[in-house]
């Protein structure tokens, strides 16, 4: 839909979300699937959440942080796949721009304190492990909180920034995303204003949420890695490695759909193929995270039975 503006130009007022109607003849059976991978996800990391609060045991550091990774990946999935859902059901695929805005502020916002969340996560462990004298007095209560807290901060801050900038944009040409959620190359592509700036903006802050913690994860692994190789029993290597191999599986598969969703070139041919890595991305990721830590750490195991 579209209104009259000045003289005979039209500006767009709602996007149409092509997702996967390139391929009809499958659209319950990825209606079924997306159903399960939802219920799944967010049951899955409720769990999570609800043991971290409720058992004693898990009421340390390392869990504290889980338990806000759980959490920030039940909303991360809520801002793509109940919408999705919706729109196998009644086959409307319309989304407003203020939606579209608002869901590309949480998406971007929750994957950018997810970043920084996991670099937080990867410093615990570093310390546990390089400086476990001094675990206790670095990493109390109000530190965490911090920690935390700015984690979230930096992700909706940066994401705030970049939505404000798109909302300045002016869309007056096709209005069909052809994706299944409000991404941003997408939906900045089909505006008609100098989309330079915005361009430019965003790859900074992009740049700012992501390759500093990674860097700074891959920093502190290489120190862990140094610390347990010196370590003189296998017993000793063994449980050292352990209570960083969930949280390094995790940084392994975040940070590797990432690199294959936003830097491999793909060519028009393989558009829908595009999207698929984006389902890893923004779809799978949530769902094994919890698997992952319940299946591969004790203290969650431990809790869980």
């Amino acid at each position: 839909m579209r209104r009259a503006e000045q003289g005979n130009e039209t500006a767009v007022v709602e996007f149409i979300i092509l997702g996967f109607q390139s391929i009809p003849e499958v659209q319950f059976i990825l209606f079924l699937m997306f159903l399960v991978t939802y219920i799944a996800t967010v049951l899955g990391n409720l769990l999570i959440m609800m043991l971290v609060v409720t058992d004693h045991h898990l009421h340390k550091p390392m869990f504290f942080f889980l338990g806000n990774l759980s959490l920030l990946e039940t909303c991360y999935t809520s801002t793509i796949l109940p919408r999705m859902l919706a729109s196998f059901l009644t086959n409307k695929y319309v989304i407003s721009l203020s939606g579209c805005f608002l869901q590309y502020f949480f998406f971007t916002g929750l994957a950018g304190a997810e970043c920084c969340l996991l670099t937080v996560m990867s410093y615990d462990r570093y310390i546990a492990i390089c400086k476990p004298l001094h675990y206790t007095a670095i990493m109390n209560g109000r530190c965490c909180l911090q920690l935390a807290g700015g984690s979230w901060a930096n992700g909706l801050l940066a994401s705030a920034i970049v939505t404000s900038l798109m909302q300045q944009l002016t869309f007056c040409g096709p209005n069909e995303i052809d994706h299944f959620f409000c991404d941003f190359m997408p939906v900045v592509k089909l505006s008609c204003s100098d989309t330079h700036w915005i361009k430019l903006v965003t790859f900074i802050l992009a740049s700012l949420l992501t390759l500093p913690p990674f860097l700074l994860t891959l920093i502190s692994y290489v120190y862990i890695s140094n610390t347990v190789l010196r370590i003189p029993s296998s017993t000793g290597r063994h449980k050292a490695f352990s209570t960083c191999s969930s949280h390094l599986t995790v940084v392994t598969l975040f940070y590797g759909t990432l690199i294959v969703v936003y830097l491999v070139p793909k060519p028009n041919t393989l558009r829908d193929l595009s999207k698929v890595f984006s389902v890893c991305y923004t779809v799978l990721t949530p769902l094994v995270n919890p698997l992952i830590y319940s299946l591969r750490n004790n203290n969650i195991k431990k809790a869980l039975r």
